[in-house]
């Protein structure tokens, strides 16, 4: 069982910066490939892009590529979202969430994910 707890949202100018993290329970954390979604009002849940298990390999959207950065930390059981030039069409819920497969098209779909976070709110203002 692995528990995930997202913070770091909150509300930003069009251009500005927000770092999420995810926090994880669990001694399993390292076993685990952690993804990050969101989802905006009406739409469906969005890829936003993961890591792998051990860190080497990420993938991203198209629509956040060069913009966000995924990374790691396993001394402290922490996946963070580094989000940098954001638009306001990035507003939505960000949820993090661990799976035990990681390939380039698993990493994209929801339902290979294990557990999820509860998501945290961020709103990019024009």
């Amino acid at each position: 069982q692995v528990q995930l707890v997202e913070s770091g949202g909150g509300l930003v100018q069009a251009g500005g910066s927000l770092r999420l993290s995810c926090a994880a329970s669990g001694r399993t954390f390292g076993t685990y490939a952690m993804g990050w979604f969101r989802q905006a009002p009406g739409k469906e849940r969005e890829f936003v892009g993961a890591i792998s298990w051990s860190g080497r390999t990420t993938y991203y959207a198209d629509s956040v590529k060069g913009r966000f950065t995924i990374s790691r930390d396993y001394a402290k059981n922490t996946v963070y979202l580094q989000m940098n030039s954001l638009k306001p069409e990035d507003t939505a819920v960000y949820y993090c969430a661990a799976a035990r497969q990681f390939t380039s098209v698993t990493t994209q779909i929801p339902d290979e994910y294990d557990y999820w976070g509860q998501g945290t709110q961020v709103t990019v203002s024009s």
